[in-house]
C-alpha cells in the first residue's frame, strides 16, 4: 500500500471546540476525507467545516493554517493525510 504524502500537520488543538489547526503542505477542501495520525492513534474523518483567519472557507492551499472540526482529539504534531 503506497504511503500518501501528508496533507499537513496539526499545529494547535482546541480541546473545548474539537478543532485542529492544520498547517497545510497541499490543498485541502471541505468534503475531503482525511486521516489523522499520531503515534499509534489514528482516525479517519470528513472535513465538514474549515476556517481561515476565523472566517469560513471551502478550501485551503499550501502554506495556509486552517482550523478544521474533527470528531476526535488531534494533538499537536499529528500528521494529516488523505484517507484512501
Amino acid at each position: 500500500m503506497p504511503k500518501s504524502s501528508p496533507i499537513g500537520k496539526v499545529v494547535h488543538w482546541y480541546d473545548r471546540l474539537g478543532v485542529a489547526v492544520i498547517k497545510l503542505n497541499k490543498a485541502l477542501k471541505v468534503g475531503d476525507q482525511i486521516k489523522v495520525k499520531r503515534g499509534d492513534n489514528e482516525f479517519t474523518d470528513t472535513v465538514t467545516s474549515m476556517q481561515l483567519d476565523h472566517k469560513p472557507v471551502n478550501s485551503g492551499k499550501k502554506g495556509d493554517e486552517v482550523a478544521v472540526k474533527v470528531s476526535q482529539p488531534a494533538k499537536e504534531g499529528a500528521e494529516v493525510c488523505a484517507a484512501e
